[in-house]
């Protein structure tokens, strides 16, 4: 499946962005979508999952209350909408994709960017302070 993200950009603390990425070329119906995010000098961090149907999702306790995953799968696309955005929420944001699969479900599956077989190339988000 090929991802691509797109959204990021320059927003004030306080202020709101919304990154959409959109899946092709398989069923985006048959994955399980993750965010994650990273900064220079650190590693890949898990932001935010979803389960292939839009059930369940799962959020870093970083963002927990101010980021939330919707998807739609008629559109291929699912999203992070994020609120409250923090200057420490600076970096570059990744979309990932997972297969379904009995073991996403759990923490240390669904948060391990290892465990994702597609990305997308990343959008910048920039908070200033």
């Amino acid at each position: 499946v090929q991802l691509q993200a797109s959204g990021g950009g320059l927003v004030p603390a306080g202020g709101s962005l919304r990154l959409s990425c959109a899946a092709s070329g398989r069923t985006f119906s048959n994955y399980n979508m993750g965010w994650f995010r990273q900064d220079p000098g650190n590693q890949r961090e898990f932001v935010a999952a979803i389960s292939s149907r839009g059930g369940t999702a799962f959020y870093a306790d970083s963002v927990k209350g101010r980021f939330t995953i919707p998807r739609d799968n008629a559109k291929n696309t699912v999203y992070l909408q994020m609120n409250s955005l923090k200057p420490a929420d600076t970096a570059v944001y990744y979309c990932a994709a997972d297969h379904i699969n009995p073991y996403w479900a759990s923490s240390t599956y669904y948060s391990d960017s290892l465990k994702y077989d597609y990305w997308g190339q990343g959008t910048q988000v920039t908070v200033s302070s």
